[in-house]
């Protein structure tokens, strides 16, 4: 049976026998339309077990919203009941396997858990200012731990928002900065900076004693304001960068223009970000399943 008329079937099936609206019926006709463009679809033959998890990672590279791919994903289940409940499909077709998590995937907080995180530091002290910046600079911008330690005041141009970052292999890129950060980290230079011992120094970011703060000492502080937070997951500065990336794509960021922010070589290294998110969509899937 061709793919098309598979889905007309099943159109009829929910408008005669579930009463369902015709917005309804709308958005299931053109969901499963785009499921069967993605997949190259012809005849329900077609189909396979590996169906669905193909069709999530198709839709995380298109950079969709959450919302969207489980919305989808449920209206394909369905359509994958009604195939096998008509005989057209052997029941194997159901049972098919989702994405897991691979062991090398880094740690991503929620971004309700990045809020905690960036709340922690108290900025009415002078290292609460300094460590507020840093976070919500690296969170902003998806800097590398030794380029968000290693900025100097002529990288930032505090007025266009924009850092020039040298990197990996002393390579220059343009990554903006938000409002929100810029606003923190303009707070610290406006007041705590400019009492440093060594407040002469080109570098942003100092210690007590007017040195460039080391990475094992921002690992330390970044810990601490998790467990203040009460964030039981193991994260380091680097976590920033991963949820700066996540976070972007599953908000539909261009995944060429994630690559080129966080100064990525290779577009498959970015790619990771987008794992990341189909690990997060079929685990809200299963959970959605277990609830119905």
């Amino acid at each position: 049976m061709e793919i098309n008329e598979a889905i007309a079937l099943f159109i009829k099936y929910m408008r005669v026998e579930k009463g369902a609206s015709n917005e309804t019926i709308a958005s299931y006709q053109s969901d499963l339309e785009l499921f069967a463009k993605a997949l190259k679809l012809k005849n329900v033959e077609d189909l396979s077990p590996y169906s669905i998890q193909d069709y999530v990672r198709i839709q995380s590279r298109n950079l969709l919203v959450v919302s969207t791919i489980l919305r989808r994903l449920s209206v394909t289940r369905n359509f994958y009941r009604f195939l096998e409940a008509e005989g057209y499909v052997n029941d194997e077709l159901k049972r098919f396997e989702v994405p897991r998590s691979p062991s090398h995937l880094p740690v991503v907080l929620t971004i309700e858990e990045v809020e905690e995180l960036l709340n922690a530091p108290d900025i009415n002290t002078k290292d609460g200012a300094r460590d507020k910046a840093m976070l919500e600079v690296m969170y902003s911008s998806g800097l590398r731990v030794s380029e968000l330690l290693s900025l100097k005041f002529k990288d930032i141009n505090f007025e266009s928002g924009i850092i020039s970052v040298r990197g990996k292999g002393n390579k220059e890129r343009k990554v903006p900065i938000g409002e929100y950060a810029l606003e923190y980290l303009n707070l610290y230079v406006q007041t705590w900076r400019k009492k440093n011992v060594n407040r002469t120094s080109p570098y942003i970011f100092l210690n007590k004693y007017g040195e460039p703060l080391s990475r094992q000492f921002f690992f330390r502080r970044v810990r601490e304001y998790a467990e203040k937070a009460g964030i039981s997951k193991t994260i380091s500065p680097h976590t920033l960068r991963h949820c700066f990336a996540t976070h972007m794509l599953e908000n539909g960021a261009d995944l060429r223009a994630v690559q080129e922010m966080l100064g990525h070589e290779n577009i498959a290294t970015t790619e990771i970000y987008t794992n990341i998110s189909v690990n997060r969509v079929m685990s809200a899937y299963n959970l959605f399943n277990k609830c119905k």
